[in-house]
């Protein structure tokens, strides 16, 4: 058995983002040290004009959120030469954690075609480490990948690709559908990585007898460990095994044998099973609008309750979160809303600065003159006892008079200090 544990991770989304930053941490504590070797490969989203900047803000996630240090084994095209494509096998060979993500799962399976990667993913899982594919990577790993973009934006007739199949080393023969329960369609059906029910009951039925779905919720993770022979699901969601057109739902914190999920791929559980963890663990449902709403709320009855440093703190937090949220390439269109909360904050406490910056005794100056006229009255009429008590009772409250050669002035009266006190 090797020195560090085998582990595969697939997530269905949200990899970058705060509420998995607690699974990559747990993956790569298991590996023995929070300075593991750690690599991102970048191929699935090469294609893109942003490629180095969401290279850069998954690295950045890592050292912020997770702690790790993450290399990137730079492997973009197909046209890479061949020194290129061997400097990226060779970091993921040396590599304990090997990481993937976001961006279009059939382009990254042409770059990879015929380079022998699945067999270098396989040799870092056989010494020991782990593998963490996530959204459009996540969907190469199965015998077959769903090609999302060219079904769900260019039209295509639903078919399948050949997957790399890394899944094969858990015994599960399935195509992995990541972004499971999926909702931005609104008023349609984007479930199931945009497909919806009907693409999918259609891509159904081409698999063969012995392969399911393994469906994987948004910011949810199943971690194989390939020692112990369980799957944990981890995050805010479930894990599904569809065995045509029939699921078996595993709820986060669960950690099953991975017998139990075969069992489910052929059929051996009751339909419609939902299978809960023993002892379940209250799970946050976390979302960049959710938390914004929520600090929003915090300030609000901060300063309410005139608490103006748990409204700063409110509004610093709210700052982190959207930076934080923001290295998800999948929420960035999601900042709108909060960064217009925090706008607001920071207005409100920037009226409340204003309003402290004022003489706080500039409110009484038209009581305050009507007094010192009422004592210069008082004066030229030769009612000294009452001009002195009016100036008495003025420094009393805090005013200084002070008589000139223009007429008197006020001015807030100096503080008594310690030496001056009887």
């Amino acid at each position: 058995m090797a020195d560090r544990p085998r582990l595969l991770a697939v997530m269905g989304s949200g990899e970058t983002a705060p509420t998995m930053a607690k699974v990559h941490r747990l993956l790569v504590e298991r590996l023995g040290s929070p300075a593991v070797d750690a690599v991102l490969l970048d191929t699935p989203y090469g294609f893109q004009e942003n490629a180095e900047e969401l290279s850069r803000r998954t690295a950045e996630y890592f050292a912020r959120s997770v702690g790790a240090p993450l290399a990137v084994a730079t492997w973009r095209t197909p046209s890479d030469d061949v020194v290129r494509r061997e400097q990226a096998l060779s970091r993921i060979r040396s590599a304990a954690y090997v990481f993937a993500g976001p961006g279009s799962p059939t382009y990254a399976l042409r770059v990879w075609t015929g380079s022998g990667l699945r067999d270098v993913l396989a040799g870092t899982l056989d010494r020991g480490g782990c593998v963490t594919f996530a959204s459009a990577a996540a969907a190469t790993l199965g015998v077959v990948t769903v090609p999302v973009y060219e079904i769900y934006k260019a039209g295509f007739a639903p078919s399948w690709v050949a997957g790399l199949d890394l899944l094969a080393v858990t015994g599960l023969r399935a195509a992995v559908v990541p972004h499971y329960d999926n909702a931005e369609g609104g008023t349609h059906d984007t479930r199931f990585c945009y497909l919806g029910e009907r693409r999918l009951r259609v891509l159904e039925s081409m698999l063969d007898d012995d392969t399911v779905v393994l469906g994987i919720d948004e910011h949810t993770a199943v971690v194989f460990d390939l020692d112990a022979r369980t799957a944990q699901v981890l995050g805010r969601g479930t894990v599904t095994v569809r065995r045509r057109g029939i699921s078996t739902v595993f709820g986060t914190g669960c950690v099953v044998p991975v017998d139990e999920l075969r069992a489910a791929a052929a059929g051996r559980h009751p339909p419609g099973l939902v299978r809960q963890p023993e002892h379940p663990t209250a799970v946050a449902q976390l979302s960049l609008r959710a938390e914004g709403k929520r600090l929003e709320r915090a300030f609000d009855a901060r300063l309410r309750s005139g608490d103006l440093a748990g409204a700063v703190r409110a509004t610093l937090e709210l700052e982190q979160t959207i930076t934080d949220w923001s290295a998800d390439p999948e929420e960035t269109d999601g900042t709108e809303a909060p960064r217009a909360a925090l706008r607001g904050m920071v207005v409100r406490l920037g009226e409340l600065a204003e309003v402290g910056a004022r003489d706080p005794l500039e409110p009484l100056a038209p009581l305050v003159d009507t007094v010192i006229e009422l004592r210069e009255q008082a004066r030229a009429a030769g009612a000294w006892t009452l001009a002195d008590t009016l100036r008495t009772r003025l420094a009393r409250a805090g005013i200084e008079v002070r008589d000139t050669a223009q007429g008197p002035v006020w001015l807030p009266a100096p503080r008594a200090t310690p030496d001056d006190r009887c």
